[in-house]
Parts: structure tokens; C-alpha cells; sequence
């Protein structure tokens, strides 16, 4: 009898351990489990920022894109109207050598119709 009695001891010291031991792994699953859920919102925040995220990069791609088309826009204008002021600037030249010459036969037509006139009145005399 006795060593049923010891038996049934031990069995129920058996049994005791067991359960503390499943309480210490139920708070110990209970515990994974919050970390877990607690993981899991953290990885659904960090996917809608991502998404964010992703869209501003969508949203500021395009941006860039309009204002690459509008600086090459802006940049073509410019050459063009350089161009255009080149041009004018070697017309503007063109028309000052034009005038340099007309002055020129201007001043010698003077000189000669005072020496015409100079000599009609000479003549005339």
C-alpha cells in the first residue's frame, strides 16, 4: 500500500509539474501570439507607408517628366531665340556697313557739289 500511496504521489507531483508546466507554456503561447498580432500590425503599417510611398514616387516620376518636357521646351525656345538674335545682330551690321558707305558717298557728293557749285559761281563771274 505504501508504495501505491507513493506512487500516487509521485504521479499526482507528476501531474502538478505538468500542469504548471502547460500554464507556463499557455501564458508563454498567449505571450508569442501578442507579439505576433503586434508584428503583424507593424508589417500592415509599413505596407500602406509603402504604398504611400510608392505612389508619391509614381505621382513625382510623372512630375519630373513634365518639367524635363518643359525645360527641353524652354531650352528650344531659347536656341530659337538666340537664333533670331544672331540673325537680327549680323542684319543690324550689315545695315551699319550699308550706312558707313552711304555716308561715305553722301559726304564725297557733298564735297563735289560744293566744288561743282564753287566752280559755277566762278564761272558765272
Amino acid at each position: 500500500m505504501d508504495a501505491i500511496k507513493k506512487k500516487m504521489q509521485a504521479m499526482k507531483l507528476e501531474k502538478d509539474n505538468a500542469a504548471d508546466k502547460a500554464d507556463a507554456m499557455e501564458g508563454q503561447f498567449k505571450d508569442a501570439n501578442a507579439r505576433a498580432e503586434k508584428i503583424n500590425e507593424e508589417v500592415r503599417d509599413l505596407q500602406k507607408k509603402l504604398s504611400q510611398v510608392e505612389n508619391d514616387l509614381i505621382t513625382n516620376k510623372n512630375a519630373l517628366e513634365n518639367a524635363n518636357k518643359e525645360l527641353e521646351n524652354k531650352e528650344k525656345q531659347l536656341t530659337q531665340a538666340e537664333s533670331e538674335v544672331a540673325a537680327l545682330n549680323r542684319k543690324v551690321q550689315l545695315i551699319e556697313e550699308d550706312l558707313e558707305r552711304s555716308e561715305e558717298r553722301l559726304a564725297t557728293a557733298t564735297t563735289k557739289l560744293a566744288e561743282a557749285s564753287q566752280a559755277a559761281d566762278e564761272s558765272s563771274r
